[in-house]
């Protein structure tokens, strides 16, 4: 397994692309309902990469709202820029903890320490994800959240058979598979609560800037770059974090009507960028 070093960037470059605000936005809104639903007053999220773009900032609005917020990484690099977004740039204080790569399966933390653990796109970056998700359940008194990349939609099939190869020849795809995942956590006392898609906008994933997706199909159109490219195109939920652009929410989630859509998830899977699995710690 290799790690891709495109995270170092964004640890100073806050622009993201449209499609990973639009992700960050969508998984904000279903954090928020959990912690009001469930009266969520702490949480774990390991690892702290998996979704692009700025590494360590889903938590950012539970934080704000009053959460403890935990967060795990095996790269001392990435944990030491994650503290600094947090700390000169947002004023937030969460607890930070770095881990050997070989540990992800023995987690440094009671059980029944958290409200809510969870993990967002992360399984196939890190050693030993079945343990993983053993100690997402150990850990949590209530809820554990997972959620992959859904691996039936159109701009996985992309980037796999076309942009990004390399990606799929050295990382375990198997962990998409929603079906072992649930396997796992119910062996581990899981009752799975809810099940369903997220991040389903009207254009695929690739999981990368859209100018870089035309340079790796190999198109060279002045016109498409401008489109993608320069003061115009720039997409920062940091922006937003900082009070930079208040508005960009409401821009962002203009882009929402199929995730808001009422139609079973089932339907909504053909599109949907992630799948997830909500449950609840039999003890």
């Amino acid at each position: 397994m290799s790690e891709s070093n495109t995270w170092r960037r964004y640890l100073t470059d806050y622009n993201e692309g449209l499609g990973l605000v639009y992700e960050r936005f969508v998984l904000n809104d279903f954090l928020e309902g959990l912690r009001r639903r469930y009266a969520i007053r702490s949480v774990l999220e390991a690892p702290l990469y998996g979704m692009a773009g700025v590494s360590g900032i889903n938590d950012v609005m539970l934080a704000r709202n009053g959460v403890d917020v935990t967060l795990v990484d095996d790269n001392a690099e990435r944990i030491e820029g994650v503290q600094r977004i947090w700390e000169e740039d947002l004023g937030l204080s969460p607890n930070l903890i770095l881990i050997r790569p070989d540990r992800w399966g023995d987690l440094p933390f009671a059980d029944d320490s958290f409200d809510l653990t969870w993990e967002w796109a992360g399984l196939w970056y890190i050693h030993n994800p079945a343990g993983l998700l053993r100690e997402l359940v150990r850990t949590s008194r209530d809820l554990v959240f997972v959620a992959m990349p859904n691996n039936i939609q159109v701009g996985y099939w992309m980037r796999k058979l076309v942009i990004d190869r390399e990606f799929f020849a050295t990382h375990d795809e198997s962990w998409t598979n929603i079906g072992r995942i649930r396997r796992i956590l119910e062996g581990a006392g899981v009752e799975i609560i809810d099940q369903g898609v997220l991040d389903v906008p009207p254009w695929p994933d690739t999981v990368m800037p859209a100018n870089e997706v035309l340079h790796r199909l190999g198109i060279r159109s002045q016109k498409l770059e401008a489109q993608f490219t320069g003061d115009d195109w720039q997409w920062s939920t940091m922006a937003y974090y900082m009070g930079q652009e208040p508005d960009l929410r409401d821009r962002v989630m203009k882009y929402a009507w199929l995730d808001h859509a009422p139609l079973p998830w089932q339907i909504k899977t053909v599109w949907a960028h992630h799948r997830y699995l909500l449950g609840r710690v039999k003890r």
